[in-house]
């Protein structure tokens, strides 16, 4: 099977992507795999949002700093791909990611800030790199799913569009449990067909 091609969700209304207040509601910090999947599938949901939202930030900041705002995005990049090399060929490291994927995401960004810490570039990291992050985040955790949600993330579980969300997801180990999981219950599905 020929390798999919990547797609970039259309933008999704902005009535949508912020709502009133009763499409919002604190995640259930007791349930750390409920929250997951709601930032998870809200990441992919909603990704090409996201991604204007930090285009904007980066932006703004990137006029105000452009060099230091470059070098920043440098060393987070270079930094997010050796923690995704080394996840692959260190199985401490592997196992570290897949059991607790928000401290592997944190340990990046601790690495990055040191590193950027060196070249006196700590301001532009943190309103340029990490404020548009914890925005996304925030707003991933506490907007509800609604049903075409729901929907469009089978669809990308299910393998049958790649978007960018779910390939950096996929680097992370975010979408192999729910790929895992689906490709089970279709097993299933299939195995009491045949048997009819």
């Amino acid at each position: 099977m020929a390798a999919m091609e990547v797609q970039l969700p259309k933008l999704k209304p902005w009535d949508d992507f912020f709502p009133g207040l009763d499409r919002f509601a604190r995640p259930d910090f007791n349930d750390l795999a409920k929250w997951n999947n709601r930032v998870v599938n809200n990441l992919l949901y909603y990704q090409t949002n996201y991604l204007v939202l930090a285009v904007v930030m980066f932006a703004i900041v990137g006029v105000m700093s452009p060099l230091q705002m470059l070098l920043g995005i440098l060393v987070v990049a270079l930094v997010f791909l050796g923690s995704v090399w080394a996840s692959e060929n260190k199985a401490f490291i592997g196992t570290f990611k897949k059991q607790y994927p928000t401290l592997f995401v944190m340990a990046v960004m601790v690495a990055s800030y040191l590193l950027i810490s060196i070249f006196g570039g700590v301001m532009v990291f943190l309103f340029g790199i990490t404020l548009p992050l914890l925005l996304i985040f925030i707003h991933a955790s506490l907007r509800l799913r609604n049903l075409k949600n729901k929907l469009e993330n089978r669809i990308e579980g299910l393998g049958l569009k790649r978007t960018p969300m779910g390939i950096i997801l996929d680097a992370l180990g975010q979408q192999e449990e729910n790929i895992s999981k689906i490709a089970d219950i279709v097993t299933k599905q299939n195995f009491f067909l045949n048997r009819e």
